[in-house]
């Protein structure tokens, strides 16, 4: 199956649509850095990545009617500035909206199905608006707006459309999730809007979450699996909460939960050697020195996902990127460390300094999250191709 990866970043989305059995035809990506770690993973041999046609460009104006192949999967991550809770709040009227440019893919590609993550600012009330147009039109991209353009004038017509008997272009499904429910390392909430074409599917739903705090707690204090695992003593375990010992309670009543336990930070990086800072024994694995805990800003904890890694590279933007050690004090996740938190393989490598290292990995779709996502709308196409040659052979 096609696919085209559009605001690809260093490539988390689309190495998880990759694994999901995707064949990107066009991967692009207009930040310097960004593109620089993907030919620099391209060079390496990097599987999957190997095999991207990159094209660093900005997607303005991108000509698709290249595109020889049927796609399958339209995939990206619109840059999420405009809708961010620590941004300027301006949503779509900031001039880095880039949300009227998927939607332009969608109307020429007309791929399959489609998938886009964003941040959670996108569901505050101020937005509300702006995100039901964003539904009404990805579910009818054909509906062009008028010039010049008024999204709140062309949600009016969409809405009027809607209303009619005719079957919409796209069945779409908007999605409040946490990476850690589907086998990320980190609770990283994001919104993700999916479509797939009506004559595919009439109906749409969200994959089920793989992954469970519940499963973790069971895995800690009611089975011991999760410290036998790794080895460590009763007597070096962390005291239980007294709110976790109700929830223990009522797993016991309950019996064990059916989900995975969340993949929690000692899961992701136990094996790796301790960082240093004038020493890197695997790539990307140098301890960056000045990490301090800010209020509200303290660092993650061994035996549970990471907090959201965050793009910045100082202060409390980056107080999330840090781990709380025995003794209480905290250090940098290393770069190599934070994509083990991304889900990304050991020999993908991140290129730049530290502050261009953790922009891109801080703005990465954990690949877990790609995949899981992207293997339901590829289950989605098959069931449809089954059942139209299914069909084919009655007639």
């Amino acid at each position: 199956m096609h696919s085209v990866e559009l605001f690809a970043g260093c490539g988390g989305l689309a190495l998880g649509v990759s694994e999901a059995g995707f064949k990107h035809m066009l991967v692009v990506e207009r930040d310097h850095s960004a593109c620089s770690t993907l030919s620099a993973n391209q060079l390496q041999g990097v599987r999957h990545v190997s095999d991207w046609p990159l094209k660093e460009c900005d997607v303005i104006g991108l000509d698709y009617s290249n595109l020889t192949e049927r796609i399958d999967l339209l995939s990206g991550g619109p840059p999420c500035q405009p809708f961010s809770i620590g941004g300027a709040h301006l949503g779509p009227l900031d001039e880095r909206n880039m949300w009227p440019e998927a939607i332009r893919a969608v109307r020429e590609i007309k791929p399959k199905t489609f998938l886009f993550e964003n941040v959670r600012g996108l569901l505050r009330p101020a937005f509300a608006r702006y995100l039901e147009y964003l539904r009404l039109q990805l579910a009818r991209p054909d509906i062009t707006p008028k010039a010049p353009f008024d999204w709140e004038a062309h949600l009016i017509r969409l809405s009027k459309a809607g209303k009619s008997a005719s079957e919409p272009t796209y069945r779409v499904a908007i999605g409040d999730i946490n990476a850690a429910d589907y086998g990320a390392a980190q609770k990283r909430h994001r919104v993700i809007i999916m479509g797939v074409r009506s004559d595919i599917t009439s109906q749409l739903t969200l994959p089920t979450p793989s992954h469970s705090r519940e499963a973790l707690i069971w895995s800690q204090e009611v089975s011991g699996d999760y410290w036998d695992h790794h080895r460590i003593s009763r007597r070096l375990r962390p005291p239980i909460t007294q709110a976790t010992r109700a929830l223990v309670d009522r797993l016991r009543a309950e019996g064990r939960p059916i989900e995975k336990p969340w993949v929690t930070v000692r899961d992701a990086i136990y094996d790796l050697p301790p960082p240093r800072i004038n020493q890197e024994p695997l790539p990307n694995h140098r301890l960056h020195p000045g990490a301090r805990s800010y209020p509200h800003h303290t660092g993650s904890t061994w035996d549970e996902p990471a907090k959201a890694l965050k793009a910045g590279a100082h202060g409390v933007p980056g107080g999330e990127n840090m781990l709380v050690l025995k003794n209480g004090r905290v250090r940098y996740f290393s770069i190599r460390e934070m994509a083990r938190l991304q889900g990304f393989p050991d020999n993908f490598v991140v290129t730049g300094g530290w502050v261009h290292s953790i922009k891109q990995l801080g703005n990465a779709v954990p690949v877990p999250v790609g995949l899981t996502f992207a293997k339901a709308l590829r289950e989605v196409i098959i069931k449809s191709e089954f059942r139209s040659t299914s069909e084919a052979v009655a007639l």
